[in-house]
């Protein structure tokens, strides 16, 4: 694929398809937006980097199947967040069960993810599209630099 090419269908080299699945997680600047890809179990993701709660790093985020989904688990506050989709997902019980039992629900889309495409063993990702505000979208680009470095602050006087 010539790379005016790529660059019209909104396709971004990212790396060698070896070199990523050896690193497993490799992170991106794309367009001021700052991505984690993930190759797990034979698939390739891409997310936006920092998580939509308090934008804490997802790169060593451990990586666990809850409710049927592959999730990467937010390190700093373990939110749980599907690979696929950008959901998060809480345990909870509902207080009109009698008696309550704790399942899974969902908090609906708060990361951003994006595609991932393959083309003679080169990695291309997309950027999401998708024109609806995203919680992630907070903490991506120089504002959200200055939120994030916020958040820190305000972790550590807490702490």
């Amino acid at each position: 694929m010539e790379e005016n090419e790529q660059s019209a269908r909104g396709l971004h080299f990212v790396g060698k398809k070896d070199e990523l699945i050896e690193a497993k997680r490799s992170f991106r600047t794309i367009e001021d937006r700052d991505i984690l890809i993930i190759y797990h179990q034979g698939v390739f993701y891409a997310m936006d980097s920092y998580c939509y709660h308090a934008g804490g790093m997802l790169n060593n985020g451990d990586i666990e199947e809850i409710n049927g989904k592959l999730c990467i688990i937010c390190p700093k506050h373990k939110y749980k967040l599907t690979l696929a989709e950008g959901e998060c997902l809480y345990k909870g019980t509902n207080p009109k069960e009698k008696p309550p039992v704790p399942r899974w629900y969902s908090k609906g889309v708060k990361q951003r993810t994006h595609t991932v495409t393959e083309n003679n063993g080169e990695i291309y990702v997309k950027l999401s599209d998708d024109p609806d505000w995203i919680e992630s979208d907070y903490y991506q680009g120089e504002k959200g630099k200055i939120e994030r470095a916020k958040a820190e602050a305000s972790e550590k006087e807490t702490s």
